[in-house]
């Protein structure tokens, strides 16, 4: 009876995302949260998933903003990646398809709605991108991530100009100063670091920002600072967009 109930859940799932797995086992654990295995070093959650997933996605969309934007420098093309593959993006798809109701849970993990959980939707879907594409290669892969990402690559805010750009402009016209940026940490393995910058600008507080290369860093760093002195905004949805 549970695995009968447990196949209708997934064909249900199918039928909702437009994609039919040949190997279950790939979506249910994509669809398992860490919290709902009982063994220690059970492997049976999204968690291994969600890296792969997270690399994937990063690749799809790389792939469709190339060819989307032919003429778009390198510095754009990167705002836009970055905004396409965050939290609050794969979030927002997650809300969008109904992702909540088909996550399996522990006891401790009863809700994965509102803010809170925001993380766990958005982890879930790379997971889900993962199991596609180890269940049917990088051509599937594309047909999902193009059916939900295609509508938000023209999307306001979405190429915002690069911000490391953006605040030495902003730094030379209001304090007539050069931005400086300072590796502060790196943590995590050599094949996955992570990095933490922080900028100076001299009169003005400095920013940090995190990234897995140093110049994502920066830009978050840059990005920070843009933000917290009003020269750009970010919108209930995590768009960015200019003041002035």
């Amino acid at each position: 009876m549970a695995a009968r109930k447990s196949n209708g859940r997934i064909a249900e799932f199918e039928e909702l995302i437009g994609y039919t797995f040949s190997n279950h086992e790939r979506v249910k654990r994509a669809l398992t949260h860490a919290r709902a295995t009982r063994k220690p070093g059970d492997n049976s959650h999204y968690e291994r998933l969600e890296v792969l997933g997270d690399r994937v996605l990063g690749v799809c969309i790389a792939e469709m903003l190339f060819e989307a934007f032919p003429t778009a420098p390198e510095g754009e093309l990167s705002v836009r990646l970055n905004a396409l593959v965050s939290g609050k993006t794969c979030a927002a798809i997650a809300d969008e398809i109904g992702l909540h109701a088909f996550i399996t849970t522990g006891n401790d993990v009863k809700r994965v709605t509102g803010k809170r959980m925001r993380s766990v939707r958005a982890d879930v879907v790379e997971s889900v991108i993962a199991a596609i594409y180890l269940d049917g290669g990088l051509e599937q892969e594309r047909h999902f991530i193009t059916r939900y990402w295609k509508g938000r690559l023209h999307e306001t805010g979405a190429g915002i100009r690069d911000s490391k750009t953006a605040l030495q402009e902003w730094a030379h016209s209001h304090q007539n100063e050069t931005p400086t940026y300072k590796l502060l940490e790196k943590t995590g393995p050599d094949h996955d670091p992570l990095f933490r910058v922080s900028v100076a600008i001299d009169g003005s507080e400095d920013g940090q920002g995190r990234g897995r290369s140093i110049r994502a860093a920066e830009q978050a760093a840059a990005r920070s600072v843009l933000l917290r002195e009003g020269v750009w905004k970010e919108d209930a949805a995590g768009l960015i967009e200019e003041t002035a």
